[in-house]
């Protein structure tokens, strides 16, 4: 049933998830905060609303664009089950605009396979993700991925090469002077998130713990079972899905090197699985192991988000 309502892309599914996403962010911040009246707390809340809704659109256009999944609504829902699993997301603010403008460099870096306008495509991804880091420092790592879809398609003109340099350039020029304008504390606070950590004692309770355990599983069937069929898959769409398992790894690597760990890090990792779970859904021809998929993702999904209200 639930694979029979969202197999198809329409107007009604786009409505659900939306309206679903709104629920569960009133909800969270209800559990968080008293209601606010002021015009910073209503200002704050649209902000963040504005950024889940865009990112919503701008996953759902990325994979339609560039034919990764089929034309069906699977990939908003899994992306908004990832959220419900950190309902911690829905509140912090710079992780949810650092992976707006990482899903803007994804856009970018995607559609390579194309060949149009490699450079601008490659300067704009390298901006959009050094813009990230100014959000969450260690969302640079995914200038990795830039240099990873260069290889894939434009690897021959070696000027391709020196065009994050030049992006780097121009956003920590722009950067620094506005912050020497603004507020020099900036430039401080984004040398602080330089540093590293690798433990994993951030828990306040054991349902962030099972909530994490969830993910790891549920992330690590999808991984393998896209490494797996790589090879079924048609061969122009083979250097997406690459830059896609890439793309996750990456985001693990960020969660792994992030100082003040959360589970709402793994945010960056959310698109790229959302994508693999689409395709590890449309490919199957059995109807019911698409249903039970679906049905343990949201049931998961659910009750990990309610247990950390």
């Amino acid at each position: 049933m639930i694979t029979s309502i969202f197999k198809k892309s329409s107007i009604v599914n786009y409505a659900l998830v939306v309206i679903l996403l709104l629920g569960c962010f009133f909800m969270y911040h209800a559990g968080i905060e008293p209601a606010s009246t002021s015009a910073n707390g209503f200002t704050h809340k649209l902000l963040l609303i504005s950024v889940l809704i865009g990112s919503l659109f701008l996953v759902n256009f990325i994979v339609k664009k560039n034919g990764l999944t089929k034309d069906s609504s699977y990939a908003i829902l899994f992306f908004l089950l990832f959220l419900m699993l950190f309902p911690s997301v829905f509140d912090n603010t710079k992780l949810l605009l650092a992976n707006f403008f990482l899903l803007l460099a994804m856009r970018r870096l995607i559609s390579l396979q194309t060949l149009k306008s490699p450079k601008e495509k490659i300067f704009d991804a390298s901006m959009w993700i050094f813009i990230a880091g100014l959000f969450h420092f260690w969302c640079i790592l995914f200038i990795l991925l830039v240099y990873i879809s260069i290889i894939f398609h434009v690897s021959r003109d070696f000027r391709n090469w020196l065009l994050p340099f030049v992006a780097f350039v121009a956003t920590a020029v722009v950067f620094v002077l506005v912050a020497l304008v603004m507020n020099p504390a900036w430039i401080n606070g984004l040398v602080q998130q330089t540093q590293m950590n690798f433990e994993l004692n951030y828990f306040t309770n054991n349902y962030q713990n099972a909530a994490l355990s969830f993910f790891v599983v549920v992330a690590l069937y999808f991984l393998f079972s896209m490494v797996f069929s790589l090879t079924n898959r048609p061969l122009i769409l083979q250097a997406s899905y690459k830059k896609m398992i890439f793309g996750f790894l990456i985001g693990i690597a960020v969660f792994a090197f992030s100082t003040k760990k959360d589970n709402a890090m793994l945010l960056f990792t959310f698109f790229p699985l959302a994508e693999m779970a689409t395709n590890n859904i449309e490919y199957s021809h059995n109807k019911m192991y698409q249903e039970i998929v679906a049905l343990l993702l949201i049931a998961g999904s659910f009750t990990a988000f309610f247990a950390q209200l």
